[in-house]
Protein backbone atom coordinates (compact mmCIF):
# COMPACT_ATOMS: atom_id res chain seq x y z
CA UNK A 1 0.00 0.00 0.00
CA UNK A 2 2.75 2.34 0.85
CA UNK A 3 4.62 1.63 -2.46
CA UNK A 4 1.67 2.35 -4.65
CA UNK A 5 0.88 5.63 -2.37
CA UNK A 6 4.90 6.88 -3.46
CA UNK A 7 4.28 5.67 -7.05
CA UNK A 8 0.68 7.67 -7.31
CA UNK A 9 2.72 10.51 -5.59
CA UNK A 10 5.54 10.36 -8.51
CA UNK A 11 3.13 9.86 -10.75
CA UNK A 12 1.17 13.03 -9.81
CA UNK A 13 4.55 14.87 -9.45
CA UNK A 14 5.41 14.00 -13.06
CA UNK A 15 2.46 15.15 -14.96
CA UNK A 16 2.87 18.75 -13.26
CA UNK A 17 6.40 18.58 -13.91
CA UNK A 18 5.23 17.96 -17.76
CA UNK A 19 2.54 20.31 -17.74
CA UNK A 20 4.52 22.92 -16.61
CA UNK A 21 6.44 22.45 -19.16
CA UNK A 22 4.21 22.46 -21.65
CA UNK A 23 2.79 25.85 -20.52
CA UNK A 24 6.04 27.03 -20.37
CA UNK A 25 7.28 26.40 -23.93
CA UNK A 26 4.31 26.04 -25.97
CA UNK A 27 2.03 28.15 -28.17
CA UNK A 28 -0.99 29.44 -26.35
CA UNK A 29 -3.73 27.58 -26.84
CA UNK A 30 -6.22 30.33 -28.20
CA UNK A 31 -4.99 33.40 -29.87
CA UNK A 32 -5.80 36.10 -27.34
CA UNK A 33 -7.74 35.94 -23.55
CA UNK A 34 -10.53 38.47 -22.07
CA UNK A 35 -11.35 38.83 -18.21
CA UNK A 36 -14.18 40.28 -16.56
CA UNK A 37 -15.52 40.26 -12.99
CA UNK A 38 -14.54 42.17 -10.09
CA UNK A 39 -11.56 41.81 -7.37
CA UNK A 40 -10.90 38.20 -7.55
CA UNK A 41 -9.58 39.06 -11.21
CA UNK A 42 -8.43 42.20 -10.75
CA UNK A 43 -5.16 42.96 -11.57
CA UNK A 44 -4.58 46.67 -11.39
CA UNK A 45 -7.74 48.47 -13.11
CA UNK A 46 -8.67 49.79 -9.60
CA UNK A 47 -4.93 51.42 -9.29
CA UNK A 48 -6.21 54.82 -9.97
CA UNK A 49 -9.71 54.76 -9.25
CA UNK A 50 -10.89 56.96 -5.69
CA UNK A 51 -12.14 53.97 -3.83
CA UNK A 52 -11.32 52.28 -0.42
CA UNK A 53 -11.17 49.24 -3.19
CA UNK A 54 -7.87 49.50 -3.93
CA UNK A 55 -5.09 46.28 -2.85
CA UNK A 56 -1.79 48.56 -4.84
CA UNK A 57 -0.04 48.06 -1.69
CA UNK A 58 1.91 45.87 0.79
CA UNK A 59 1.34 43.06 2.03
CA UNK A 60 -0.78 42.31 -1.40
CA UNK A 61 1.88 40.75 -4.14
CA UNK A 62 4.48 39.96 -1.41
CA UNK A 63 4.38 36.56 -3.26
CA UNK A 64 4.10 37.72 -6.92
CA UNK A 65 7.51 37.73 -9.25
CA UNK A 66 6.38 41.27 -10.42
CA UNK A 67 5.32 42.44 -6.45
CA UNK A 68 2.60 44.93 -5.64
CA UNK A 69 0.38 44.96 -8.94
CA UNK A 70 -3.31 45.70 -7.91
CA UNK A 71 -4.12 42.19 -7.51
CA UNK A 72 -6.21 41.44 -4.21
CA UNK A 73 -4.28 38.35 -2.94
CA UNK A 74 -0.32 37.70 -2.40
CA UNK A 75 0.41 35.88 -5.31
CA UNK A 76 -1.78 34.98 -8.72
CA UNK A 77 -5.34 35.51 -9.40
CA UNK A 78 -7.69 32.22 -10.63
CA UNK A 79 -7.62 34.42 -14.12
CA UNK A 80 -3.71 34.03 -13.72
CA UNK A 81 -3.26 30.72 -13.13
CA UNK A 82 -5.78 30.21 -16.46
CA UNK A 83 -4.11 32.29 -18.55
CA UNK A 84 -0.70 29.78 -17.52
CA UNK A 85 -3.03 26.65 -18.63
CA UNK A 86 -3.60 28.48 -21.72
CA UNK A 87 -0.28 28.63 -22.14
CA UNK A 88 0.73 32.41 -22.11
CA UNK A 89 3.88 33.63 -21.36
CA UNK A 90 2.57 36.68 -19.80
CA UNK A 91 0.43 38.19 -17.71
CA UNK A 92 -3.39 39.75 -19.68
CA UNK A 93 -2.30 43.25 -19.07
CA UNK A 94 -5.49 45.35 -17.72
CA UNK A 95 -7.59 47.55 -19.36
CA UNK A 96 -5.82 50.66 -17.59
CA UNK A 97 -2.54 50.30 -19.24
CA UNK A 98 -2.73 48.06 -22.22
CA UNK A 99 -1.23 49.51 -25.29
CA UNK A 100 -2.17 48.32 -28.51
CA UNK A 101 1.29 46.41 -28.75
CA UNK A 102 -0.60 43.97 -26.57
CA UNK A 103 -4.07 44.09 -27.13
CA UNK A 104 -4.52 41.46 -29.68
CA UNK A 105 -3.38 38.72 -26.99
CA UNK A 106 -6.29 40.12 -24.54
CA UNK A 107 -6.96 42.79 -21.93
CA UNK A 108 -8.22 42.18 -18.27
CA UNK A 109 -11.18 44.01 -17.64
CA UNK A 110 -12.08 43.52 -13.60
CA UNK A 111 -12.61 45.95 -11.24
CA UNK A 112 -12.63 45.11 -7.25
CA UNK A 113 -16.11 46.35 -5.77
CA UNK A 114 -17.84 45.80 -9.43
CA UNK A 115 -21.16 44.09 -9.31
CA UNK A 116 -24.04 43.24 -12.05
CA UNK A 117 -26.01 46.07 -10.97
CA UNK A 118 -24.35 49.57 -11.85
CA UNK A 119 -24.93 50.69 -8.11
CA UNK A 120 -23.17 47.69 -6.45
CA UNK A 121 -19.75 48.84 -4.62
CA UNK A 122 -20.76 52.41 -5.11
CA UNK A 123 -20.40 53.32 -1.22
CA UNK A 124 -16.68 52.26 -1.82
CA UNK A 125 -16.11 54.82 -4.23
CA UNK A 126 -14.69 54.01 -7.87
CA UNK A 127 -15.35 50.85 -9.50
CA UNK A 128 -15.74 49.86 -12.93
CA UNK A 129 -19.30 47.51 -13.29
CA UNK A 130 -19.94 44.66 -15.92
CA UNK A 131 -21.46 47.18 -17.74
CA UNK A 132 -18.87 49.31 -17.92
CA UNK A 133 -16.46 46.39 -18.74
CA UNK A 134 -18.34 45.42 -21.89
CA UNK A 135 -18.00 48.88 -22.98
CA UNK A 136 -14.08 49.03 -23.11
CA UNK A 137 -14.37 45.61 -24.78
CA UNK A 138 -15.82 47.36 -27.39
CA UNK A 139 -13.18 50.29 -27.23
CA UNK A 140 -10.75 47.31 -27.53
CA UNK A 141 -12.59 45.69 -30.51
CA UNK A 142 -12.11 49.16 -32.51
CA UNK A 143 -8.74 49.16 -31.40
CA UNK A 144 -8.13 46.04 -32.32
CA UNK A 145 -10.02 46.71 -35.93
CA UNK A 146 -7.91 49.94 -36.48
CA UNK A 147 -5.10 48.10 -36.20
CA UNK A 148 -6.06 44.59 -38.17
CA UNK A 149 -8.31 46.96 -40.92
CA UNK A 150 -10.55 43.90 -41.85
CA UNK A 151 -14.17 43.24 -40.27
CA UNK A 152 -14.03 39.52 -41.30
CA UNK A 153 -10.57 38.72 -39.94
CA UNK A 154 -11.42 40.51 -36.21
CA UNK A 155 -14.73 38.86 -36.21
CA UNK A 156 -12.38 35.30 -36.77
CA UNK A 157 -10.02 36.30 -34.46
CA UNK A 158 -12.37 37.26 -31.33
CA UNK A 159 -14.97 33.85 -31.87
CA UNK A 160 -11.29 31.74 -31.15
CA UNK A 161 -10.91 33.58 -28.14
CA UNK A 162 -11.09 32.73 -24.27
CA UNK A 163 -13.51 34.91 -22.23
CA UNK A 164 -13.86 34.45 -18.36
CA UNK A 165 -16.52 36.09 -16.17
CA UNK A 166 -16.27 36.48 -12.47
CA UNK A 167 -19.09 38.57 -11.04
CA UNK A 168 -21.96 39.04 -8.94
CA UNK A 169 -20.45 38.60 -5.47
CA UNK A 170 -20.40 42.24 -4.33
CA UNK A 171 -24.18 42.52 -5.83
CA UNK A 172 -24.75 40.65 -2.11
CA UNK A 173 -21.69 42.01 0.08
CA UNK A 174 -21.73 45.52 -0.75
CA UNK A 175 -25.21 45.66 -2.04
CA UNK A 176 -28.13 43.66 -1.02
CA UNK A 177 -27.10 42.83 2.51
CA UNK A 178 -25.94 46.34 3.23
CA UNK A 179 -29.72 47.70 3.05
CA UNK A 180 -28.69 51.30 5.32
CA UNK A 181 -27.49 52.10 2.24
CA UNK A 182 -28.94 49.98 -0.87
CA UNK A 183 -32.77 49.58 -1.43
CA UNK A 184 -32.51 46.55 -3.06
CA UNK A 185 -33.30 44.20 -0.38
CA UNK A 186 -36.10 46.71 0.63
CA UNK A 187 -37.65 46.28 -3.24
CA UNK A 188 -36.89 42.14 -3.64
CA UNK A 189 -36.67 39.15 -1.57
CA UNK A 190 -33.88 37.06 -1.75
CA UNK A 191 -35.34 34.87 -4.44
CA UNK A 192 -36.93 37.58 -6.34
CA UNK A 193 -33.18 38.95 -6.07
CA UNK A 194 -31.56 36.27 -7.44
CA UNK A 195 -33.59 35.90 -10.47
CA UNK A 196 -33.41 39.03 -11.44
CA UNK A 197 -29.79 38.97 -11.08
CA UNK A 198 -29.55 35.91 -13.65
CA UNK A 199 -32.05 37.81 -15.90
CA UNK A 200 -29.71 41.18 -16.32
CA UNK A 201 -26.38 38.84 -16.43
CA UNK A 202 -27.80 36.76 -18.94
CA UNK A 203 -29.16 40.07 -20.98
CA UNK A 204 -25.96 41.79 -20.23
CA UNK A 205 -23.67 38.67 -21.93
CA UNK A 206 -26.37 37.84 -24.98
CA UNK A 207 -27.35 41.44 -25.98
CA UNK A 208 -23.97 43.74 -25.14
CA UNK A 209 -21.50 41.24 -26.70
CA UNK A 210 -23.70 40.60 -29.38
CA UNK A 211 -24.37 44.40 -30.30
CA UNK A 212 -20.62 44.84 -29.42
CA UNK A 213 -19.06 42.40 -31.23
CA UNK A 214 -21.56 42.35 -33.97
CA UNK A 215 -23.53 44.77 -34.70
CA UNK A 216 -21.57 47.67 -34.28
CA UNK A 217 -18.29 46.10 -35.73
CA UNK A 218 -20.12 47.06 -38.95
CA UNK A 219 -19.81 50.57 -38.34
CA UNK A 220 -16.14 51.11 -36.93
Amino acid sequence: MANFKLNLFRSVYIFFELMEIVVVIGKPQVPCYFIFGDSLFDSGNNNELVTTARSNYLPYGTDFPQGVTGRFTNGRTIADLIGELLGFDEYIPTYATVTDQHISQGVNYASGGSGIREETGSHLGGRISLDRQLLNHYSIVSRLFHLQRNITFTRDYLSKCIYIVNIGSNDYINNYFKPDIYATSHMYTTNRYARRLVQQYSRQLKVHIYILLFVRLKRL
